[in-house]
């Protein structure tokens, strides 16, 4: 009997093992190209190295991977129980006395060490592969096109610089008809070269474009002094030549590497250790802001009494109690005991002071929304690293049931009810993520909102594919609605109802 169970367990294994791998990786390559066609207008024309994509693509790669990997157990645990189902192979199962919870145990332990991994993943791994991707990035995106000047239009990609071409040999790459204007003294046009024709290269270390320029001149405005509106003139120098050489310096042409630390800071990029941190000084900070608006209402404002004028006398009622005494103010006597003059004062005093603590509110206010919504943020991050782990099991509980019922295999069906879960799924977190960032909803109740909708589904699911339930069977449906109609036309009959 364990032989025989260990060799289901093994075909099990193996039936899950190869629609695994296929989807994740068809599942990692649409996110990573959609992610490039996002960001497509900042990544052609730079002139990058392979190394350079390389790098990129493998960190982005690594970033999708908590995202895909719910995705492909979904599919994959549809994909395995559909073809077992389609050829017959559950049914057999089932007949020999395994229950559909035994025959799904090994890839249940296998989706529990799933989700574990995922949520290493997510702790250790994902925050390092986001301040690599998004600070690579960073540098990508500050990276200039690839040096181009295109006939008859002028080209000012070089700092300081504007060029102009007539035309180019695309045979001896001769150009033809060249002017230079050099604008680094940011003066004008003082500075022109143009040559009748002429070759461009690119020093070896793309740093340097060389221009080698034949039968040219060169106009240089001489700068005067312009105070003297008398003897005003304006003088310039013209240079000829036969060959000149002139070397202009590609600023911001290469891809300079950013410091990763300016990076760290932000919440994507933070294990749980961190962002716990994080939490706790935010906290702290926004209990500082209450305390500080709280005692400057009630110490500064309500109990700081200010003589203007005579002290009237006061309405009290002492009590003692653990050694303080206490005043009961009647507020309108008091008023109504100052003299005019002293009246006048203590009304003005008493608007100072309210539009003062007006404005403390205010400022209060704005400062802890700004900190309540960055921790929100860092609060949102230590939900994700759960429920994109828990989100594992939750679809695989929803896959295996749901292929054990429909009984179809391929990539066909499987796919359109995968991509229709994980939608739902997406949109849920989505919608629960951005309830959280109002703090419409406390982030615990938010992140977990799209896990406490379909965990009911899973497990619904499971029971019905354990009591065989024909739940993907159109018969069953066509039967329900004759007999439906059935029970509408003998209500009809026996009441006389006519239609």
């Amino acid at each position: 009997m364990r032989i025989r169970a260990k060799r289901l367990h093994i075909l099990l294994l193996r039936s899950f093992a190869g629609p695994f791998a296929l989807t994740f990786l068809i599942v990692i390559f649409i996110m990573v190209m959609q992610f490039l066609f996002k960001y497509i207008n900042d990544l052609i024309g730079k002139g990058l190295e392979f190394p350079v994509v390389s790098e990129f693509v493998l960190y982005l790669t690594a970033s999708m991977v908590p995202m895909a990997l719910p995705l492909a157990i979904l599919m994959a645990a549809l994909m395995t129980f559909g073809n077992l189902g389609e050829y017959y192979e559950l049914t057999a199962m089932k007949s020999s006395g395994v229950s559909l919870v035994r025959i799904m145990l090994p890839l249940i332990i296998v989706a529990v060490f799933l989700s574990i991994g995922a949520f290493l993943f997510s702790n250790y791994m994902l925050p390092v592969a986001n301040l690599k991707m998004r600070s690579l990035l960073y540098d990508i995106q500050r990276k200039r096109p690839a040096f181009n000047i295109v006939e008859g239009i002028f080209y000012n990609g070089i700092e300081g610089y504007s060029m102009r071409i007539d035309s180019k040999d695309p045979n001896t790459n001769m150009l033809y008809g060249i002017r230079i204007y050099d604008h680094t003294e940011r003066k004008g046009n003082t500075l022109v070269t143009v040559a009748d024709s002429g070759y461009m290269q690119v020093s070896a270390d793309d740093q340097y474009l060389i221009f080698t320029l034949y039968s040219g001149r060169s106009y240089n405005e001489i700068e005067t002094d312009r105070k003297n509106k008398q003897n005003f003139t304006y003088p310039h120098r013209r240079d000829l030549f036969q060959e000149q050489t002139i070397l202009i310096e590609m600023t911001g042409f290469g891809l300079d590497r950013t410091d990763e630390s300016l990076f760290k800071s932000n919440y994507s990029m933070m294990s749980l250790n961190m962002l716990g941190h994080y939490e706790d000084s935010f906290r702290t900070e926004l209990n500082k802001i209450y305390r500080n608006v709280n005692d400057a209402l009630s110490e500064r404002t309500y109990y700081n009494y200010r003589r203007a004028g005579p002290r009237p006398i006061r309405d009290t009622l002492h009590k003692e109690k653990e050694g303080c005494v206490l005043y009961r103010l009647n507020l309108d006597s008091l008023y109504n005991e100052l003299e005019d003059r002293y009246k006048v004062q203590t009304i003005d005093q008493a608007l100072v002071q309210a539009r003062a603590s007006l404005n403390h509110i205010s400022t209060s206010r704005t400062n802890s929304e700004a900190k309540v919504t960055r921790l929100r943020r860092y609060q949102i991050e230590i939900q994700r690293k759960f429920t994109l782990s828990f989100a594992c099991l939750i679809f695989f509980f929803i896959g295996a049931p749901l292929g054990a019922i429909i009984r179809k295999g391929g990539l066909g069906m499987p796919t359109v009810i995968s991509v229709l879960f994980f939608l739902a799924w997406y949109v849920l977190s989505m919608s629960g993520e951005q309830l959280a960032r109002d703090s419409s909803l406390s982030p615990v109740f938010g992140m977990w909102l799209s896990s406490a909708i379909l965990l009911p589904i899973g497990i619904w699911l499971t029971y019905k594919s354990m009591t065989d339930s024909p739940l993907m069977n159109m018969e069953t449906y066509l039967l329900l609605f004759r007999r439906i109609r059935r029970r509408i036309r003998y209500i009809r009959i026996k009441f006389g109802i006519r239609t």
